[in-house]
C-alpha cells in the first residue's frame, strides 16, 4: 500500500497521496529525473559555498552573520512556499541549495580558521573532508537501500522521527542556554575545543547524530520509489529533489563537526 506521509516530513504533503492515488498522467516523475535534479541541486549548493566562503575572505568575518541569515530566511520561504503547494520546488530546491551551500561553505571556513588558529592542519579542509564522508554515506544508503537491507516501515520511521524531534531539542536547548555561557555535554562544539574526555563524549555523540540523519535517505529513497511506482506528476521531481537536499544538508553539517571534533581529538592525543 503506497504510504507518503510516513516518510520525510519536509515533504510529506496531502496532496502527493492525493495525485498518487487519482491515477495515472501524462508525464510522470522517474527516479533518474529526481537523480538529475538532485545532482544539480548539488553543485548549485557546492557554488554556493564557494561563492560564501570567497564573500567572507573579501569583505570579513562579519559577512558570516549575512549568510546565516539570508539561509534561515530562505529555508522558511522555501518551507512555506512548498506547503500544500510541490511545483514551486522548482525554484524553491535551486534557493534553497544556494543558500544552505553558502551557509555550510561559511561554516567550514569559519571552523578552517579555528583550527588554524591552535596550528592544526586538515588534509584538503574541512569543507572537502564534510563532502566525501556526506558523498561516502549517501552512496554506502544508496546500496544499503537497493539490496533490501533496510526497509523504512512505520516502526522504522517512528523511532527515527522520535530520536530527530529528540536531536532538534537538545539543540534548541543548547542554544538558548549558549546565551548564558551553558554548553550541554558533547553538543556544544566548546568540548571538542577544551579537550579531554568531554572532547571524546562528543566525538560519540556527534557519530549518533550522523547516523541518525544518514538513515532519513533511506526513507527519502523509500518515499520516491513509491511514488514513481504510483506515476504522480514529473513536476514532483524538483520536490523530492529539495527534500533530499534537506537531509543532505544536515548529513553534511553533522560531517563537518565530526571531522573537526576527530582533528580536535587527535591533536589533543598528541
Amino acid at each position: 500500500m503506497l504510504n507518503l506521509r510516513s516518510s520525510n516530513p519536509v515533504i510529506a504533503d496531502d496532496q502527493l497521496v492525493a495525485q498518487a492515488h487519482a491515477g495515472p498522467v501524462a508525464n510522470p516523475a522517474t527516479v533518474a529525473g529526481v537523480a538529475q535534479k538532485t545532482g544539480f541541486a548539488v553543485t548549485l549548493a557546492v557554488l554556493g559555498g564557494l561563492c560564501g566562503a570567497a564573500l567572507v575572505r573579501a569583505v570579513g568575518p562579519g559577512a558570516m552573520i549575512g549568510v546565516w541569515i539570508a539561509s534561515l530566511v530562505a529555508s522558511l520561504v522555501c518551507f512555506f512556499a512548498l506547503w500544500r503547494n510541490p511545483a514551486r520546488a522548482v525554484w524553491a530546491a535551486p534557493l534553497y541549495s544556494v543558500t544552505q551551500g553558502a551557509m555550510l561553505g561559511v561554516t567550514a571556513l569559519l571552523l578552517d580558521s579555528v583550527l588554524a588558529s591552535k596550528g592544526i592542519t586538515a588534509l584538503g579542509g574541512l569543507g572537502l573532508q564534510a563532502f566525501v564522508i556526506t558523498l561516502a554515506i549517501t552512496v554506502a544508503m544508496l546500496v544499503v537501500y537497493r539490496a533490501g537491507l533496510i526497509r523504512p516501515g512505520k516502526t522504522f520511521v517512528a523511532v527515527l522521527t522520535t530520536l530527530t524531534i529528540g536531536i532538534a531539542l537538545t539543540y534548541l536547548a543548547q542554544f538558548i542556554l549558549g546565551f548564558w555561557g551553558i554548553s550541554i555535554p558533547g553538543i556544544g562544539l566548546e568540548s571538542a575545543m577544551q579537550g579531554g574526555q568531554g572532547a571524546w563524549i562528543g566525538l560519540a555523540v556527534n557519530g549518533v547524530i550522523l547516523v541518525v540523519a544518514s538513515l532519513w535517505l533511506i526513507v527519502d529513497f523509500q518515499q520516491i520509489e513509491d511514488a514513481v511506482g504510483a506515476r504522480v506528476g514529473k513536476e514532483y521531481e524538483w520536490y523530492f529533489a529539495y527534500g533530499l537536499m534537506v537531509t543532505l544538508v544536515w548529513v553534511y553539517m553533522e560531517a563537518l563537526k565530526l571531522a573537526f571534533r576527530a582533528a580536535m581529538a587527535a591533536n589533543d592525543r598528541k
